[in-house]
Order: structure tokens, then C-alpha cells, then sequence
């Protein structure tokens, strides 16, 4: 019956699909010619890859590492040995570019800076692709209005760029990779080359992305060819080329055939050089666009009748491509995200908030950003006391830090308390249980001010807590250059030269919102600032006091950094906050059911109590009450998770 099958369909879909009507002639045209060209490729490698060519194959792995620049750590420290410095330096850099979160070869850099006999451009990419130095080098001239230079770098950018894509293309010609070991059924001689061909053109059309990924970086720079011919356009207009500048404007519109603004500026370039003036689009732009069509609308054939998946690594895609039942995806996802979505206008616009007394003293308007908020009177003064008492606790017996040298800087001692860690010092006698208590009301409250005020009606589940301090360290301050906590976003790792920020790995790409509650402000420096992208232009700055909360987006709308603390200590209650369940604070859970366990043995009918503190309540302690009666919080737990010490290590880098 198999083979019955078989024999039928392919009978029937020769019919169907005929490659010719010259009989079977198609056959030797096209295939003949794939045997040439196989014949040649067999030659040449034999020529290049003595003594034979499968002497020489690669594994996943060895290309994976070789991607991850893994021989040059080998190299550094060969060339270390052989005490050639230079060397040595080079490949540390080269390896450090593309992995930047080596915290080993961050040390090694910082060493070898500190050497005397090391030059300073000892420290270069040998791996530098040129386009890239080029495409950054041409944005800074770009930024700096430095247009003639400019645009010849960003030309320099935009050659190199389409050669390392042809490059790369050639390299997707490669042997047939199975993902899975083995099939059910092998497939047959036209779906073989079918999925073979659609790997590579795949493989192709991915390629963009490749030479658009900084090292060091997983996310690609969007547009990353019309952004050239863009910035391109604009450079030249400014230094009087108008014919090149409408050159650059037509070969963007391949791309966006309708952008607006670049029509009006094709109208203004017609208007200059005459209507008579035949604006043309570049040659290889043209070809670079339309072998691209080309090979998507194959690929999407694939995806709607093969079977095929496809992540089309292109914004400019033309919607009629794309398969119609793939198009309803798409507007399903748009609109989900477009739900999702809250105008940040809107959200300005609060009603009253969860509980008496708390004011909004600074809004987004007013911080000179987006999703930014300062509430005042979060904690009364006595609460504040409460709490500042479990940061001696934290200094004596914290969760990793224990007074040491802060991570950000030299100048400061580091102390910190996350609320299991408080709950088990209460368990052991050695805070007041009311204290640790304190702690988790507190951020409880804090996460339902600022769910009602940024999203309302969506839950914002615990990513992270910690009780921190910061303490200046005498005798180590005269002259000192650096901040508390260096410019950052708290869900990616910002790039200021590339204006960027990459939401990926090591950065908690989940965190959506942020918060810091003060509890004190007796001490010199150590206010809190936002930044815009370049991290050094300050658009807004929060004074610590107690009880109040700054809140904010966790994204690169919201670089921030804490000035130097001078003197004394600052302490406060650091907040993150994610809409994801499955990335919600699991030691959370685990300090709440050690606190209803604690309230149910308080509560036996004998009377019985465990050793503790708390014989007797304070109203103090208790944060303001809510307006309405509030759910009690979900007490799930993933497995695995009931042990009695959780590792601190998951939680002591969670900080950072």
C-alpha cells in the first residue's frame, strides 16, 4: 500500500507540477548542471583540503566554539605563558568582545590594564568585522554632525556589509543538518531537495541578522541595510549632493515603499534636480531586494504547504508575502500586544490609590520620562525604625554580603536581607518576628501601589526583594570618581555607544516594573538618577527619605544609577516586579508559609507559643490598612522547592 501510495503520487504530481514541457529534457538542463557544479565544488575542496576533504570536517560543538571565540581564551594564557603580553592582551580583548559577561576574563582585562608594559592599543578586536567599525564610526560622525565623514564611513559600512553577506550565504550551502537523530520516513527524492533547498535559503535569508549582531550580543539591530541608506540620505542632503541623496532616499523605498516622510523628500529631490531627473534606486540594492522577494516567497510556500516554519528576519516584508492564515497570527498577536499596551497618557490618569494618606509627589511629566513615579508617606517613621533594625541582622548574617566591599565600587561595604532569610532569623531568635513581619507587609504594599497605578487590572507578581544598605567606608571617599551603583536598566544590558539596550542573557530580560521604598536619609549622597541613553545626560534625580517609593518601567526607557554615598548609610528596600507567574519570587512563597505556620501555632488552643518576640503587638509595625479586603496571596510552590535552606547563590547575584 506504501509503495502503491508512493508510485501514485508521484505519477500524479508529474502531472501536476510538470518542470518542462520538452519531456524529460528538464532533468539533464537543471540537474545536469547541479552535476557540474558538484563535480567542480568535489575538486576544489580536494585541491584546497589535502589529503582528502572528510579529514577535515567540523563538529557542531568546534563550530559553536569557534562562533564563541573560544581558542582566543585558549591563546591568552599560551601567550601569557610565553610571556608575550601583547599577544596575550589581544586575545583576552578579542575573547572579552564576544563574551562579555566572562566574569574570569573580565578580571584578566582589568589585570592586564594595571601592568605596566602594556599599551593601550594592545587592547583590539582580532576579530573586528569592518563593517561594523565602519557602521559606528559613521553614526558617531553621523551624531556629531560631521556629515562628510559620515557618509563615507557609513558607505565603507554598507559595502562591507552586503560582502559579509554574500559570504555568509555561501557558507548556507552546506550538508543537509538534522535536527532530530532520526525520521519515521525518509522522504523521497523531490521532497529531499525541497527541504534541503528551503534550509538553505533559511539559512540565507538569516544572514542579515548575522552581520547585523554586534559581538558580544544576541539581538540584531533592526533594519540594519535601510538604516544605511537612511542615515545615508540625510548626510548627503546636508553636504549639497542631492543626486545621491535622492539615490539613497530611492533605494530606502524598496524597502518601505510607503513611508511617508521619504516620499515627501523624493517630491522635494524632484523639485530640485527636475522632474526630467531619473531618480533610480542603487543596482545592487535592487538585486539585493529582489533576490530577497524571491527567495521569501518560496520559503512561505513551503511554511503554507509543506509544512515549513519560518521566522522572516525582516521588518519590510511585504504583507501580501505572507500566507493568509499566517497574517490572522499576526494581526492576533498585534492585537494581543496592542492590549497589552497601555498609553502611557492613560496611565497618568490614576484614580485614587489602595491606601489612605500616600501621595503622588512626582510623575513621569515632571521626572522628564516615561512610567516614572515618586509616592510619599509608603512607611511612617516608626515603621522605617522597625525595619532599619533587621539591617543590623542583615550586616551580621545577610544572604552573601555580609558587610563586604560593595560589587559596584570599592568605597562602599554591601549588606543584604532577602525576606526567607529574615523569616529564618526570626525562626532562630535572632530578629523580631514583627520585624521580619514588617518586611514583607511593606513590599506588599509597595507591589500594590505600583500594580494600581502602572496596570491596573494586571497582576505583578515578586521577581525579587532585598533589604540593602550601602555604607560609605571611612578614610576611602577624598577624591573619589565613582557612583554607588554605576547607569543601568534592570531587564537589559545597555549599550550607550550603540544607543541600544539588549534584552538578553545575563540581564532578568523578565523584570517588568521596578521599585526602591527608602527608609532613611541620614547620610550624604546616594540619591537615585535617571539618565538617557548615553548614561550621562541626568534627566531626573530622587532624594532618599523615609517611606518614600520611587517606581518605575524595568526597560531602556528607564536607565538609572545611585550617586557615590559619601558618608554614612543608606538603607532601603529594593523591589522587582515581573507579569510573568513562572518567574515569580519562589523564597517569597516559602517565607509566607513560614509565616502562616508561625500565626497557626501562635493561634493553638492551648496557647502554646514557639520562642520569639512578639508577646505583645505595636500598631506601629502594622503598614496603613487597605480601603478593601485584598485575597490572600497564592501559596503554590513548585516542586522540589520545600527544602529548608533554599541556595543563596540563585538569590545573592540576583542583585545585579
Amino acid at each position: 500500500g506504501l509503495r502503491a501510495a508512493r508510485r501514485a503520487c508521484r505519477a500524479a504530481c508529474a502531472r501536476q507540477e510538470p518542470f518542462g514541457s520538452a519531456g524529460q529534457r528538464w532533468e539533464a538542463a537543471l540537474l545536469g548542471a547541479v552535476l557540474r557544479r558538484a563535480g567542480c565544488l568535489q575538486h576544489c575542496l580536494g585541491r584546497r583540503l589535502r589529503p582528502a576533504p572528510s579529514a577535515h570536517r567540523a563538529s557542531r560543538a568546534v563550530r559553536r566554539d569557534f562562533q564563541r571565540r573560544e581558542p582566543y581564551n585558549y591563546l591568552q594564557v599560551a601567550f601569557f605563558k610565553l610571556k608575550k603580553l601583547d599577544q596575550a592582551v589581544s586575545a583576552a580583548h578579542t575573547f572579552f568582545v564576544a563574551n562579555p559577561q566572562h566574569l574570569q576574563m573580565r578580571e584578566d582585562i582589568e589585570k592586564y590594564r594595571r601592568m605596566s608594559g602594556v599599551k593601550s592599543d594592545s587592547f583590539r578586536d582580532l576579530e573586528a568585522t569592518p563593517h561594523w567599525e565602519a557602521y559606528e564610526a559613521g553614526v558617531q560622525h553621523y551624531d556629531a554632525d560631521e556629515y562628510l565623514q559620515a557618509v563615507a564611513r557609513l558607505e565603507e559600512s554598507l559595502t562591507e556589509a552586503l560582502l559579509a553577506l554574500e559570504e555568509c550565504r555561501a557558507l548556507c550551502e552546506g550538508p543537509w543538518e538534522d535536527e532530530e537523530e532520526e525520521e519515521e520516513m525518509q522522504p523521497g527524492l523531490y521532497e529531499a531537495i525541497a527541504a534541503h533547498y528551503i534550509q538553505i535559503l533559511k539559512c540565507r535569508q538569516q544572514c542579515v541578522l548575522e552581520i547585523a549582531t554586534k559581538p558580544g550580543r544576541i539581538s540584531a539591530t533592526e533594519d540594519f541595510i535601510p538604516s544605511h541608506l537612511d542615515l545615508l540620505q540625510f548626510a548627503y542632503n546636508q553636504v549639497g549632493n542631492q543626486t545621491v541623496a535622492a539615490e539613497c532616499a530611492a533605494s530606502y523605498l524598496l524597502f518601505y515603499p510607503m513611508d511617508e516622510p521619504m516620499l515627501e523628500k523624493m517630491k522635494q529631490y524632484r523639485k530640485e534636480l527636475g522632474q526630467d531627473t531619473a531618480l533610480r534606486a542603487r543596482q545592487n540594492i535592487q538585486q539585493y531586494v529582489q533576490r530577497s522577494l524571491m527567495e521569501k516567497k518560496l520559503i512561505y510556500y513551503a511554511v503554507e504547504h509543506l509544512g515549513e516554519t519560518f521566522n522572516d528576519p525582516d521588518l519590510w516584508t511585504p504583507d501580501e508575502l505572507i500566507p493568509e492564515n499566517l497574517k490572522e497570527k499576526y494581526r492576533e498577536d498585534q492585537e494581543k500586544q496592542k492590549q497589552e499596551t497601555v498609553d502611557v497618557e492613560e496611565r497618568e490618569k490614576r484614580g485614587s490609590l489602595p491606601f489612605e494618606g500616600i501621595t503622588v509627589t512626582m510623575d513621569s511629566h515632571q521626572m522628564n520620562g516615561t512610567q516614572r513615579v515618586v509616592f510619599d508617606r509608603v512607611l511612617t517613621e516608626s515603621e522605617c525604625k522597625d525595619l532599619l533594625r533587621l539591617t543590623k541582622a542583615a550586616g551580621e548574617a545577610g544572604d552573601g554580603y555580609r558587610a563586604r566591599r560593595s560589587p559596584h565600587t570599592p568605597h562602599e561595604r554591601f549588606e543584604g536581607l532577602t525576606v526567607l532569610k529574615a523569616v529564618q532569623l526570626a525562626q532562630n531568635g535572632d530578629v523580631d518576628w514583627r520585624d521580619a513581619k514588617l518586611l514583607l507587609q511593606a513590599s506588599e504594599k509597595s507591589r500594590k501601589i505600583i500594580e494600581s497605578y502602572f496596570t491596573p487590572g494586571k497582576k505583578l507578581h515578586f521577581s525579587f526583594t532585598h533589604l540593602v544598605c550601602r555604607t560609605a567606608i571611612d578614610g576611602q571617599q577624598e577624591g573619589r570618581m565613582d557612583l554607588s551603583h554605576p547607569v543601568h536598566a534592570d531587564n537589559c544590558l545597555l549599550d550607550p555607544e550603540g544607543q541600544e539596550c539588549w534584552k538578553e542573557p545575563p540581564a532578568y530580560v523578565y523584570r517588568d516594573y521596578s521599585g526602591i521604598l527608602y527608609l532613611n536619609d541620614d547620610f550624604q549622597g546616594g540619591g537615585l538618577f535617571f539618565t538617557e541613553m548615553d548614561t550621562v545626560t541626568v534627566t531626573a534625580e530622587v532624594h532618599p527619605k523615609c517611606g518614600k517609593l520611587v517606581a518605575f518601567s524595568s526597560g531602556k526607557e528607564n536607565p538609572h544609577g545611585v550617586w557615590a554615598v559619601s558618608r554614612g548609610r543608606r538603607c532601603a528596600i529594593a523591589l522587582w516586579y515581573t507579569h510573568s507567574r513562572e518567574h515569580a519570587e519562589q523564597e517569597r512563597v516559602k517565607a509566607e508559609e513560614l509565616m502562616e505556620q508561625r500565626a497557626a501555632e501562635q493561634d493553638r488552643p492551648d496557647g502554646s507559643k514557639r520562642q520569639g518576640t512578639d508577646q505583645s503587638s505595636r500598631s506601629s509595625s502594622e503598614p496603613s490598612v487597605l480601603k478593601s479586603g485584598t485575597k490572600p496571596a497564592n501559596r503554590r510552590q513548585k516542586p522540589g522547592l520545600d527544602r529548608k535552606e533554599p541556595p543563596k547563590v540563585l538569590r545573592a547575584r540576583d542583585e545585579f
